[in-house]
């Protein structure tokens, strides 16, 4: 330790000589010149290195954006507010219920409804000195570019939030230094247009924020909020604040949710949350908020705050979903395309064109932000959800073999019943509520309501041949057709039950959806080229032209079919007094900021005049009434005035009804997916009751919920035009005085433009003879006691008119309405043929005249005007003959009757034929004891051909009157 003492203490001492002696000053100052000549030659060097750095730094910047244009406040203003937003559904009366299907849910948002908190953190995150910068911080792009070189461990980054807007909405994410310095200076000119609350609002509104609870990708601040929190971004609290700040970070790493939706496991939510806690840190260290603030803030516990996962507006309403964007999409092509100068016309006719649209506007569906306002009310679609999803009587499931008839393998089908329906305004064509299925699935995605084509049967009736009929006056509802067995050509149609009914009513052949008397009015119709133009005017497209020409398209039997849609539109027409609307779904659309590019305005096409569209609906009134639906007189909950058609098609594979109310049009259908019969053996009601009831149970709470829609007080009005007229039940003309006396006249509302005008001729008094086979009106001369029928009988003029002599019993064409007063009127049998043309000869005598058994029997004269026979007697040998009957027949019985017979024919004019040969019944080799002597007075009896004395000659002579014969001889009818 002394020694160390000493050793300083010498130190001093020699110093303290050197100063004293001025050496120590004169080294000092050489050695600060030294210095300073060394420091200043470097700062010399630094200088121009410098520049000539910066030169070529600002060479190379210059080179690197020499390919960006410059840009103007409009072209950079269109760039970043052209964000994707997604394009908003609502139900009517402007109900949301979501959003169109997207890549990226977005909602924009303005600046003022966000909360300052959540402005403050996302500043503290992302760009503490926001306020103050002009684009760039020189700073912070330095320390990156460093980071960047030296590689270091930790990079804070160097953009500006202004600077992640440009990337985001105007470059790309390239990392490049190009890109960065294309991004330093855009940030620069964008300050240079627009104000910092601006940049700010456009940059929360593009910045993706992972995923929300259904696991879709969502981006801007409000979406993120609603989504993640269930807040809107002006109600967050400052720990939700600081986690949405966190998130742009790494938003696929922070997000709370899995990408195929629902919470994270906890361990995977440590990293949102560490995340969160750095940005509160940073709030705190910018002073944004209190110490006490970020300690309280710090223990929050944030995962309370995520939304559960919940199901999407496309897992509630998938039908709907996917069907208002189709159409949507159709609009909005159209919508482009006319803003190009192109018409609808001009997609249609050129594909790449239609293909080219619509591409457009899908694209521009997703991410415009359109509010599509749909017409579909909410709580009815609901309700007709719940209801068909719980519905207890579809029947079984198929369950059958179907063989490939080009491979032969077999497939086993076993498919459950589907179903659809659909709910329209008559007067509008707007769509209330339908059902697309009893369940969407990845499986079966098929919309049954708009997409399915089924064949439609019997709804097709009043549509394509009724309706028509009663407009153009070939038909009226009192129009009489036979429903009776017809042949077509080799086609013979049945009904659905299989049986016929006879002369019936067109008003019954609708009520009771008759097959044949309908084929009958519809080959009426297509002879006068009338029934498919009234189709097409009521919308439905999906009839192939060749199909009209086909008998049983009448009764519904089409070779694609229609779509409930369409099917159930027709029938509004009735409901709408004849006028067409087009149904709609979309009732408009608009842009983000309330322009309207699209408003649905109804287009009504006349179709039927009032008068012919009530007459269908008072017809289709029976249908509920006495027809095929009065099945629902007793489940339905209100009385209405409903009118509608129920339809099957070919082997029971499809059920319908449709039905309609001064208001509405509703129909429902019922069928498998592949067609099969609906048909079970046991165990289920029947097809068609299953359909009824769905439709009641639809209907009942669509009433429920819409009374005044659903349930009008007033009933259909009907119009002028419209007048009662009676009519005869057999001819449908005006009663005749033959037909009043039958008891046959009826009366029903007609178009007083089509009343009928002709008096009916069905019936005669019995005046007809058979000639030939075939019934004929009787003449003046013609003898009476061959005249069948003593009352009132068919007029065979009119069963000849109508055909109906192909039947071999007329007695098919008595309906089973009043069939007591049909049974009285007298029926020809055989044929009807035509008035008789008199030839001026005598019938030709029969022949091979004999007797058989207790008969007497002969051919048929060889004369075709011939009306009957009389036969004679003698009773011996050479007497004189009486007339002793006549027949129309060839036989005639005479018992074990002794005597001599001949018989004669007579024609249509009283004239008789000679006699022909005698018969000789009995032995007359020995007199008869009982025979009386002969008189000397008597002439001899003539001789064979000649005519017995008191017989008129041949051809000439008045008609002896008519002799009853023995009860036992009379001929058999």
């Amino acid at each position: 330790m002394d020694e160390i003492k000493k050793y300083i203490d010498k130190a001093y001492q020699k110093i303290k000589t050197l100063w004293n002696e001025g050496r120590i000053q004169r080294t000092s100052r050489v050695t600060y010149d030294v210095t300073w000549n060394i420091i200043l030659f470097f700062i010399i060097i630094g200088v121009i290195g410098f520049f000539f750095a910066g030169g070529v730094g600002a060479g190379y910047f210059a080179s690197l954006v020499k390919d960006e244009p410059i840009r103007s406040y409009e072209s950079m203003k269109a760039d970043i507010y052209n964000y994707e937003e997604t394009s908003t559904l609502y139900f009517a009366e402007n109900k949301y219920f979501g959003d169109i299907r997207s890549d990226i849910m977005r909602e924009e948002v303005k600046l003022e409804d966000v909360s300052e908190t959540l402005i403050h953190a996302v500043i503290a995150t992302e760009d503490r000195n926001f306020k103050e910068h002009e684009g760039v911080v020189p700073k912070a792009i330095l320390r990156a570019v460093v980071q960047e070189a030296t590689n270091a461990a930790v990079k804070t980054g160097g953009s500006t939030l202004t600077q992640q807007l440009i990337k985001n909405q105007l470059l790309t994410n390239e990392v490049s230094f190009e890109r960065k310095a294309k991004e330093i200076l855009l940030a620069l000119r964008l300050e240079r247009f627009f104000d910092k609350e601006q940049i700010l609002e456009a940059y929360l509104n593009i910045i993706p924020y992972g995923r929300e609870a259904s696991g879709r990708n969502i981006a801007g601040i409000q979406t993120a909020a609603q989504g993640i929190f269930g807040v809107d971004a002006k109600e967050v609290n400052l720990p939700q604040a600081a986690y949405l700040a966190g998130l742009p970070q790494s938003p696929s790493y922070y997000t709370p949710f899995k990408n195929s939706g629902g919470l994270k496991e906890p361990g995977a939510l440590k990293p949102g949350i560490e995340r969160m806690k750095t940005v509160l840190e940073r709030m705190y260290a910018a002073d944004y908020i209190t110490k006490k603030e970020y300690e309280k803030a710090l223990k929050y516990d944030i995962v309370a705050d995520f939304t559960l996962e919940s199901n999407t507006p496309m897992d509630k309403y998938p039908y709907l979903m996917f069907e208002a964007e189709k159409r949507a999409k159709k609009i909005l092509a159209e919508h482009l395309a006319s803003e190009d100068g192109y018409t609808l016309k001009d997609l249609k006719k050129d594909e790449k064109l239609f293909e080219e649209y619509q591409i457009r506007a899908d694209r521009a569906l997703r991410k415009n932000g359109y509010e599509v306002h749909t017409t579909i009310d909410k709580e009815t679609y609901v309700a007709f959800q719940k209801i068909v999803k719980n519905y207890e009587h579809y029947g079984p499931k198929s369950n059958w073999t179907w063989t490939d008839p080009k491979t032969g393998k077999e497939y086993h089908i076993n498919e459950p019943v589907q179903t659809a329906g659909m709910l329209i305004e008559n007067s509008t064509g707007r769509i209330i509520s339908f059902v697309g299925g009893r369940g969407y699935s990845q499986e079966n995605q098929l919309n049954y309501a708009t997409e399915a084509v089924r064949s439609n049967g019997s709804t097709m009736k009043p549509l394509l041949v009724y309706g028509p009929a009663f407009d153009t006056g070939v038909a009226q509802p009192g129009s009489i057709l036979a429903d009776i067995r017809t042949n077509y050509g080799g086609y013979s149609p049945d009904n659905y039950t299989e049986n016929f009914h006879g002369l019936v009513t067109a008003r019954k052949a609708l009520a009771e959806s008759y097959n044949v008397p309908t084929i009958q009015l519809y080959s009426k119709l297509m002879n006068k080229g009338i029934g498919q133009k009234y189709i097409e005017k009521m919308g439905i497209t999906t009839i192939g032209e060749k199909e009209y020409s086909n008998l049983v398209l009448g009764i519904g039997s089409t070779t694609h079919g229609t779509t409930i849609e369409e099917n159930v539109n027709a029938f509004g027409t009735f409901g709408n007094g004849g006028k067409f609307v087009d149904a709609y779904m979309i009732e408009k659309i608009t842009t983000s900021d309330g322009k309207t590019i699209y408003k649905h305005k109804p287009k009504p096409v006349d179709v039927f005049s009032p008068q012919s569209s009530y007459l269908t609906t008072d017809i289709l009134r029976d249908v509920l009434d006495y027809g095929t639906a009065t099945f629902l007189q007793s489940h339905l909950d209100m009385s209405v005035d409903w009118a509608g058609k129920s339809g099957t098609s070919n082997n029971w594979e499809d059920s319908w009804f449709v039905g309609y109310n001064p208001n509405v049009t509703f129909g429902t259908w019922i069928g498998y997916d592949t067609p099969h019969k609906l048909k079970c053996d046991s165990g289920c009601m029947r097809y068609n009751e299953r359909n009824l009831l769905l439709w009641s149970k639809l209907v009942n709470k669509a009433t429920e919920i819409n009374p005044e829609l659903m349930a009008p007080e007033a009933n259909f009005e009907r119009p002028d035009g419209i007048v009662s007229r009676s009519y005869c039940a057999i001819s449908g003309n005006l009663p005749s005085d033959l037909c009043s006396k039958a008891g046959l006249v009826y009366s029903d509302i007609f178009n007083a433009k089509y009343v009928p005008t002709k008096t009916d001729n069905s019936l005669t008094t019995g005046a007809y003879v058979m000639v030939d086979g075939k019934a004929v009106i009787a003449g003046p001369n013609t003898p009476g006691e061959f005249i069948n029928g003593d009352g009132l009988t068919f007029n065979p003029e009119f069963i000849k008119k109508n055909n109906y002599d192909r039947l071999n019993d007329l007695t098919k064409l008595f309906p089973f309405r009043d069939r007591a007063k049909w049974q009285k009127i007298g029926v020809p049998s055989g044929d009807v043929g035509t008035a008789i043309g008199d030839d001026g000869k005598a019938p030709a005598a029969p022949t091979s005249f004999n007797k058989s058994g207790s008969k007497l029997a002969w051919n048929d004269s060889s004369s075709k005007d011939v009306v009957g026979y009389r036969i004679y007697r003698a009773s011996k040998p050479g007497g004189s003959y009486s007339l002793i009957g006549n027949t129309t027949s060839t036989s005639f019985g005479i018992g074990n009757g002794k005597g001599v017979y001949r018989v004669k024919a007579v024609d249509y004019f009283g004239m008789e034929s000679k006699a022909s040969k005698e018969v000789v019944v009995g032995d007359f080799s020995k007199p008869d004891p009982k025979d009386p002597k002969p008189d000397p007075k008597e002439p001899k009896d003539p001789k064979d051909g000649e005519d017995p004395p008191g017989d008129p000659k041949d051809g000439d002579g008045p008609t002896p009157p008519p002799v009853e014969p023995p009860p036992a001889d009379k001929p058999k009818e």
